[in-house]
């Protein structure tokens, strides 16, 4: 996972975070990686860097992101 150890998050922005990655991993078809999970979390950490706050956004952008990296 990549280095995000300088973020602060508060605890709301956490929940937001939280929720729009358990909706990412609901909809991947079973059997899920545990690098996707871990794509789609850091994903999730960079929108919510960037200041994105809502879940369907950083769902989406995760999950494009997903989609789109190199296999």
């Amino acid at each position: 996972m990549k280095n995000f150890s300088n973020a602060e998050f508060s605890p709301e922005a956490i929940e937001l975070m939280t929720a729009a990655l358990e909706a990412a991993v609901a909809t991947l078809p079973e059997p899920v990686h545990a690098s996707h999970v871990t794509a789609l979390a850091e994903s999730i950490l960079r929108s919510a860097s960037a200041g994105e706050r809502n879940v369907a956004n950083l769902q989406r952008i995760a999950l494009m992101e997903l989609q789109l990296a190199p296999r």
